[in-house]
């Protein structure tokens, strides 16, 4: 019996290191396709998006008296500068709508969106003379597509017409005293994994602020340095957000985290690297099967039950990128079980091949695993898993003479 369960930790042991070598194979192959392919997605699709408020800056022309000595004679010049300064803005009533689009290539899935943003600011000539207002409008992101573009003044027309730049866009227009005037902002884009508005960098004072943002999708999630919204109501699939401010002073931003898909490559490598945990635990309920019902179970026995095994880790690695992980995690877990069952079957029979082998794979292999799926969820089903196991085994074997059971069969054989 002492060499039989050598025997048996060899081939555990053996199999974990398949494992472990299967589950870094298919991290390195996650990683690898995710830098080329990021790089493709945000090239065809775009990359996470972070609008900014309108630049402000107002100036005007001052006539300065400049006195110099020449000739021993003092003389005085008239010189004119420019005077200029950064505007706060008085209001800002915005909306966004975000609508989810996951696509997948290769072992990842990538959290794409299409963007509505529309934007009213409001600006003040706060001064008692007339000034000219450059506004510019810094864009989203570098390298993304907006379309339906909107840079206007209500009721006013530019002094300079809007020039697109580098990464932004810039009108300017002349304001008389006390005269407040609406640059209303909008477009269509795209981006993924994260939208934003940001006040600006370091600490920003903010008057007037409105923001509505529509998602088509249920799982927020907001990041740690943004600010969570002060209305949060239902909307079809999706929730209704609102944030609004009449003075604010800080340092933080409006963000929204895209709900991740589960992810192929990063489960495939994570269920792989917990396998021999799920093989312990049926080897030993097979053991103590073996032990209770008098069943001679090899040590060859589970060098195939072992292989059965990681044949649905070596399929599921490699079927998750070609279809729906779900068929995939389905397709391997059939392929394993009927290796076994199968297998069983021959050696000792259907009842013991499907009620008592089937069965423990089935919740050793195919349920631990499938417990992955829920985040979070994976530590508590093990040792959930554990405990039963324990209690079940306990019951089973408490008059069991374990003396016999190790006994050397030639010293009983002798006796």
């Amino acid at each position: 019996m002492i060499k039989r369960l050598i025997a048996i930790g060899f081939i555990f042991g053996c199999t974990s290191i398949a494992w472990l070598i299967l589950a870094g194979v298919t991290a390195g192959r996650t990683h690898v396709s995710d830098s080329g392919l990021r790089a493709r997605v945000e090239r065809l699709w775009g990359a996470p998006q972070t609008q900014l408020p309108p630049a402000v800056k107002a100036s005007h022309k001052l006539v300065k008296r400049v006195e110099s000595l020449e000739d021993g004679k003092k003389i005085v010049r008239e010189v004119e500068e420019t005077a200029s300064e950064r505007i706060t803005l008085d209001g800002s009533a915005l909306s966004v709508a975000l609508v989810l689009e996951h696509r997948q290539k290769g072992l990842l899935w990538y959290a794409t969106y299409h963007v509505d943003f529309r934007g009213d600011y409001v600006i003040t000539n706060a001064s008692d003379i007339p000034r000219e207002f450059e506004i510019t409008l810094p864009f989203a992101a570098k390298n993304t597509v907006f379309d339906d573009l909107r840079f206007e003044l209500e009721g006013r027309p530019w002094q300079a017409a809007p020039a697109p730049g580098e990464g932004r866009i810039t009108g300017r227009a002349q304001l008389a005293p006390g005269e407040a005037v609406t640059l209303k902002v909008g477009y269509r884009s795209q981006g993924m994994e994260r939208w934003s508005y940001s006040f600006g960098n370091g600490i920003s004072e903010v008057r007037n602020f409105r923001l509505a943002l529509r998602a088509n999708f249920d799982a927020i999630d907001f990041p740690e340095d943004g600010i969570s919204p002060a209305r949060k109501e239902r909307a079809g699939d999706g929730w209704q957000l609102t944030w609004e401010f009449r003075r604010l002073v800080a340092g933080v931003n409006i963000s929204m985290l895209m709900p991740e898909k589960l992810q192929p490559g990063p489960l495939a490598s994570q269920i792989a690297g917990f396998a021999p945990i799920s093989l312990f635990f049926f080897i030993v309920v097979m053991l103590t099967i073996g032990v209770v019902k008098r069943v001679d179970l090899h040590p060859m026995h589970f060098f195939f039950l072992a292989a059965a095994f990681f044949s649905f880790h070596l399929l599921f690695a490699y079927l998750a990128d070609q279809i729906a992980i779900h068929a995939a995690f389905a397709l391997a877990a059939a392929t394993s079980l009927a290796l076994t069952v199968s297998y069983l079957r021959i050696a000792f029979g259907a009842r013991f091949a499907f009620l008592a082998a089937g069965a423990a794979q089935l919740v050793y292999l195919v349920l631990f695993s499938y417990a992955f799926f829920f985040k979070g969820m994976t530590g508590l089903a093990i040792t959930l898993g554990a405990v039963v196991t324990l209690f079940v085994l306990m019951q089973a074997t408490g008059r069991t003479d374990w003396n016999d059971v190790f006994a050397d069969r030639r010293t009983r054989a002798t006796a």
